[in-house]
């Protein structure tokens, strides 16, 4: 048997005729930028994260990017975030000329430690970036707590945590600012490249949407440098018919990790650490993630007996040549080390059979008998 990471095939064929007719309605009226798929994309996700504003731009890298500049972030600033991510979140940062400070996660969640971030602020600090991780949002209160105190900004890196919970609250509507991803193996994906920046503010809202087109406001008037980031049209149809979908794929992740949960622990007992749930919060399981020794070991055996898996993130941000100006060094965040070294990620999709991941166990079972 063989058991992809993703499969998008099964869903697509129930969506055929619905997303050809919505994409035909595109073509057809030959509005293609900006236009009321793009509107209706963005009043849904909106509502849907219980804020008044979303934004469509092209990608969740932009999205990160655009919402920091939005907020004022710049050049000489600091930001603090997570180097368990992947890198667009600092990169986003570092391409507002601003610095990531980077803070060591909780290992049972992977999001970043909120008793670890005041000690990192500075007075060149301008804002926190916290990374809902997984499809898990990291603890929320704490963060605003110090914001707050320290008259910070919050923008929220929700890429992998569309629909997730805190505390009642809906991954979006915490910070100054969200931002979503819509790649297309996410929770909810369109059929290329697409993200959206949520908030309540008035002017976030507007400074990202002057942003997106260029800076120009009005049309070929420019007080600001900007981008060329506007979420396509086509893509926004994509995502308004699968939007209605979504909840409904949520709940299914949710069954299959619980399945998953309960077959390891039942298999493996302690020898394997499964996704945890913290209290107060709903996870919407973009990735099943658990933790295992001599994991690229694993990893081989499983690609060796057709079980697909990832790694979601071998290299830590502050190990990053890259980021090497930043003078860290292996050992400043051993948290986020220890997480690159044993984390691995198992098939993961609404549509994924119990006989999969039952295949999925198996395979795990042979691969422990014998190591």
């Amino acid at each position: 048997m063989k058991i992809p990471m993703l499969d998008l095939s099964e869903q697509y064929s129930k969506l055929r005729e619905e997303m050809i007719q919505a994409l035909d309605e595109v073509m057809t009226s030959s509005k293609f930028i900006l236009g009321s798929n793009v509107k209706q994309i963005e009043e849904a996700i909106a509502n849907y994260s219980n804020v008044k504003h979303g934004i469509g731009v092209a990608n969740g890298s932009d999205a990160l990017h655009i919402s920091l500049q939005a907020c004022g972030v710049s050049e000489g600033d600091e930001v603090i975030t997570t180097p368990f991510t992947f890198f667009a979140t600092a990169g986003a940062i570092a391409r507002c000329g601003a610095k990531p400070v980077f803070v060591d996660i909780d290992p049972t969640t992977y999001n970043i430690d909120p008793e670890q971030i005041e000690s990192a602020i500075t007075t060149k600090t301008k804002a926190i970036l916290p990374v809902h991780l997984y499809g898990q949002s990291a603890d929320m209160d704490p963060i605003i707590g110090i914001a707050k105190k320290h008259g910070l900004y919050i923008v929220e890196d929700a890429a992998q945590a569309i629909g997730a919970r805190y505390r009642g609250k809906m991954v979006g509507e915490m910070g100054n600012a969200a931002c979503f991803s819509f790649f297309p193996t996410k929770n909810l994906g369109a059929y290329g490249d697409a993200g959206m920046i949520v908030t309540n503010d008035d002017v976030i809202a507007e400074n990202c949407r002057v942003l997106r087109v260029h800076g120009s406001k009005p049309k070929y008037y420019h007080h600001v440098l900007g981008y060329n980031s506007r979420l396509d049209e086509l893509q926004a149809a994509v995502l308004n018919v699968k939007f209605k979908h979504l909840n409904t794929w949520v709940d299914n992740r949710r069954n299959a990790a619980s399945n998953y949960t309960s077959m390891i622990q039942k298999e493996f007992g302690e020898l394997i650490d499964t996704p945890v749930e913290a209290g107060g919060n709903f996870h919407v399981y973009h990735q099943y993630t658990i933790r295992v020794p001599e994991r690229d070991t694993f990893q081989s055996y499983l690609k060796e007996n057709g079980v697909a898996s990832m790694i979601y993130y071998p290299v830590p941000l502050h190990l990053q040549p890259v980021f090497q100006e930043l003078g860290l060094k292996e050992g400043d965040f051993p948290e986020s080390e220890k997480a690159a070294k044993e984390a691995i990620s198992l098939p993961m999709f609404p549509e994924i059979k119990e006989e999969q991941q039952k295949y999925v166990i198996e395979t795990m079972k042979k691969y422990f008998s014998k190591n």
